[in-house]
């Protein structure tokens, strides 16, 4: 991974209601969520969670498939696994010292 990706992943989420409309994301899983009911749970308008699902798609940290006439939003997590290993592959100088959260999420 390269830097310029870990840098474009940590801004996108520098900001409230895209880290919120990520975390949510994670939460739904591999289902995922339609805008609609994003927009309902998370009480952001449509065209809010447009732009935001925009950025954070640009950096990677979401994608969007289409099913019949739905949009259905899907955390990224081999992307976001990726940025975090890159925050942490130098951790305790190479020594495996701490244990990964990752490890026990099954995604």
């Amino acid at each position: 991974m390269k830097s310029s990706d870990v840098i474009d992943a940590l801004a996108a989420l520098a900001q409230a209601s895209r880290l919120e409309i990520f975390r949510a994301l994670v939460v739904a899983g591999t289902e995922g969520l339609t805008p609609g009911l994003m927009s309902e749970r998370l009480g952001v308008a449509a065209n809010t969670l447009s732009f935001h699902l925009k950025e954070l798609m640009q950096a990677n940290l979401v994608s969007q498939q289409r099913m019949g006439r739905h949009l259905i939003y899907r955390a990224e997590f081999e992307h976001m696994n990726a940025v975090l290993s890159y925050l942490t592959q130098n951790c305790c100088q190479g020594q495996a010292c701490v244990s990964s959260p990752l490890a026990h999420c099954q995604v």
